[in-house]
């Protein structure tokens, strides 16, 4: 499941997804793209993973796009930007908002540098945990960049407009501390993997099927009309009382709390 420059390995219902250009700093290039595309598209189709945890190798999240790479090859950069139709996804923005499309909760242990394009991805992650020592950027306007791989459709949800402009104009590199008080980040931990860890194994003992309705109803209600908000809690709520798991739930609420449970629903 693994390609050569992203590593997937699923443990326990956890799978690991790891950017692996160590030597670069883990910048994407066009095979990295490639490679987070299939992943994310094969942990989509993975009955068994229940979290999805996002790093990236040898102390760094990525440096964001490998920008001599991805130039000095113009037909890598066609089909990295190529979409049928306006508003579908290409490439560059899958491997953003490919994670908000998964079923299960995903978590990026932010370590090192996390800029630029490595930003944007970070940004399609539900939970974002960063060491202390880490320095975040939405670097693009530095490049003479707009930042396109779809991360402006988390940024508008968990920050202000102003501030994201301002991240966004002046290309600033924040501190992880900084990167929290903004809410570009969730957490700062001294052992982020140490962290994530734990907190997937706090989402699994939900049930699966509530944990991708409430993903789903979240993402897509957030900046919803209040109409469209309550007709998706109602559809999904519906969903789910005639759903196994609720059942499921409901008994081991009263019998086993602690029990985890086993697989997930793939209608979500």
């Amino acid at each position: 499941m693994s390609g050569q420059s992203v590593q997937v390995k699923i443990d326990d219902g956890i799978a690991y997804v790891l950017l692996n250009r160590p030597e670069k700093m883990n910048a994407i290039n066009y095979l990295m793209f490639s490679d987070l595309d299939r992943a994310i598209k094969k942990i989509k189709s993975n009955r068994g993973v229940r979290a999805v945890i996002l790093s990236g190798a040898a102390g760094n999240f990525s440096s964001g796009l490998d920008v001599k790479s991805v130039m000095s090859a113009p037909m890598q950069a066609v089909k990295l930007l190529f979409k049928g139709l306006p508003g579908n996804a290409n490439l560059a923005q899958r491997v953003s908002l490919g994670w908000q499309n998964l079923p299960v909760p995903v978590i990026a242990v932010l370590e090192g540098c996390c800029y630029g394009g490595g930003m944007q991805i970070a940004l399609g992650a539900d939970v974002r945990i960063a060491s202390h020592d880490c320095k975040l950027s939405i670097m693009e306007a530095k490049w003479g960049l707009v930042p396109d791989m779809a991360g402006l459709v988390a940024l508008r949800q968990i920050m202000p407009k102003d501030q994201a402009m301002l991240l966004s104009l002046t290309a600033k590199v924040l501190e992880s501390n900084e990167a929290l008080a903004l809410g570009l980040v969730t957490q700062v931990s001294e052992t982020p993997m140490e962290a994530a860890q734990q907190l997937a194994q706090q989402l699994m003992q939900t049930s699966p099927d509530a944990a991708a309705a409430i993903k789903l109803s979240i993402n897509r209600s957030w900046t919803a009309s209040v109409r469209s908000l309550l007709c998706r809690e109602s559809i999904s709520q519906i969903r789910l009382l005639l759903g196994k798991n609720c059942k499921i739930a409901a008994t081991r609420q009263l019998k086993d709390p602690q029990k985890p449970y086993q697989d997930r629903q793939s209608g979500w």
